[in-house]
């Protein structure tokens, strides 16, 4: 009995199920408007999978053959799962505990609201470089920011875009970051060679970004964020107990993580920490919150079942705390890991969705017509970036932009006589920081839900985001600084394995 044969699927017969993805997701964002991930999203993923699932079938694959794909690709986000999980019982403990209000409380008294949004990039890179994480940038930092900037009047999607260009300039660029180290692993050239050559696009990149920043800061109007700002610091200091004691807290947690301690076992350390604070420096708020949780005439309790309750409360669900202040109450409310689950449920059937294309041969065939229309450095590069753009939006996981162009390009590369640090940059310039800009990718739907700012929203304004795959295929089409092994007269020949690991 001979086996079904199994056809390469053709162009028209892999661009099908992405058509179908782009038609529902745009008329999804038309109805739905901003409360497309609320499922209609996740719907529209999983109809164009099975779209690509039937295609899949008709050329021949089985689909237990396929399934094991997509289990294997859901399995690859399960590390940005359990993430996602702690980051949204940190957000719950770290306002309890009055973390996130004493950050914005002290980032009114010292920003001007002028050099705001360029202070907010320079925040974000500084402590994203020095912890190799954007994710737990936006997570702790980027949220204060993000109430410091709404309480100064500033358009919200603004405000999450500078964040977002800041964390991920650091991410780009720390010698801590994973994304960091991955490229140039799979490019084949070694950590600090990758840095300074990013350097020459990444510059430029966050150069631009801070000057639109600071321009935007000087022309914007701040006429009636002054009374704003008294009301928003007022309603703070009478519901929390700040003090500069807390600062701890964000503090031990960046110690930890450029400890190189890894991020499931850093974001519980900082989520335990924050409880623990909230039990010692907030008793009144773990009175208050515990008080909602009674029936009329229940007796009151211990302190200690109080503390338990309101600490558990925060680290699964929806907690609010409650103010003089319209403005500060919708700052201080928290949903924990369950506040999560929607996100989940989007980065699950997006990996669904890349698991069939990846299973079928569809995103293959695809990569391998763009990569005909190579023939010097510019398109080189630029086809680089593209298929790293097109597998944040179909396979929507910024490791596996990273990983499969790494290898599909490498070969070509060097076969053109340019050395692996293009490759690796081009990589960075593109993979690592378009990530964030898809809203069904693990990355975009991570930051959307911690900051509360739609994808939609941000992305026009996260301008390092939008630079540098830009500036990447710029500087390779002017031949600017572009290296070659004929520049230190290396040979032109293709490195083996074995040296492409010594480089």
């Amino acid at each position: 009995m001979t086996s079904k044969t199994i056809k390469t699927p053709t162009l028209l017969q892999s661009l099908i199920p992405l058509a179908f993805l782009i038609f529902f997701l745009t008329m999804n964002v038309k109805y739905f408007g901003d409360d497309t991930l609320s499922g209609a999203n996740q719907i529209a993923l999983i109809l164009a999978s099975t779209i690509a699932g039937l295609i899949a079938v008709r050329l021949g694959y089985k689909w237990l053959d396929v399934r094991v794909k997509v289990v294997n690709s859901i399995s690859s986000a399960m590390p940005s799962i359990l993430i996602l999980f702690l980051i949204g019982s940190l957000a719950g403990t770290w306002m309890i505990s009055g973390v996130v209000p004493m950050l914005i409380y002290y980032g009114l008294m010292i920003l001007n609201p002028k050099i705001f949004l360029f202070a907010t990039v320079v925040v974000c890179a500084v402590v994203s470089l020095a912890t190799g994480s954007s994710w737990s940038t936006v997570a702790t930092i980027g949220v204060a920011l993000l109430g410091i900037g709404i309480t100064l009047g500033i358009n919200e999607g603004l405000v999450a875009g500078a964040i977002i260009s800041g964390a991920y300039f650091g991410d780009k660029m720390s010698p801590l970051s994973d994304t960091t180290n991955l490229a140039p692993a799979m490019a084949g050239t070694d950590l600090f060679t990758h840095i300074r050559y990013m350097v020459l696009t990444t510059g430029p990149s966050i150069t631009i970004t801070l000057i639109i920043f600071l321009v935007i800061g000087f022309r914007y109007d701040f006429a009636e964020s002054q009374t704003n700002v008294a009301s928003v610091l007022s309603a703070i200091q009478e519901t929390f107990n700040i003090s500069p004691v807390l600062l701890l807290v964000p503090v031990l947690l960046i110690v930890v993580i450029v400890k190189k301690v890894p991020p499931l076992p850093a974001l519980i350390f900082g989520t335990l920490l924050g409880a623990f604070f909230a039990v010692v420096m907030q008793p009144h708020i773990i009175h208050e919150i515990a008080s909602g949780f009674r029936a009329p005439g229940d007796p009151e309790g211990s302190y200690f079942k109080q503390a338990y309750m309101v600490v558990m409360k925060s680290l699964f669900g929806s907690v609010s705390i409650t103010t003089t202040d319209p403005v500060v109450n919708e700052l201080l409310t928290t949903k924990g890991m369950a506040g999560m689950l929607n996100t989940i449920w989007l980065i699950i059937s997006a990996m669904v969705f890349g698991g069939i294309m990846e299973a079928a041969g569809m995103l293959a065939k695809i990569t391998q017509y763009i990569m005909k229309m190579v023939h010097n450095a510019g398109s080189l590069v630029g086809s680089t970036v593209a298929t790293c753009l097109f597998f944040n939006v179909t396979a929507s996981d910024q490791y596996l932009s990273i990983v499969v162009p790494g290898r599909m390009f490498s070969k070509m590369y060097r076969d053109m006589g340019f050395k692996p640090e293009l490759l690796s940059r081009s990589l960075e310039d593109s993979g690592t920081v378009t990530s964030v800009l898809i809203p069904w990718n693990t990355c975009g739907a991570t930051q959307s839900s911690v900051l509360g700012v739609s994808v939609w929203s941000y992305a026009p304004y996260a301008f390092f985001n939008l630079l540098s795959p830009l500036m990447s295929i710029f500087m390779a089409a002017f031949n600017i600084k572009i290296r070659r092994f004929s520049d230190d007269n290396t040979p032109e020949h293709t490195h083996s394995e074995e040296e492409r690991r010594d480089i």
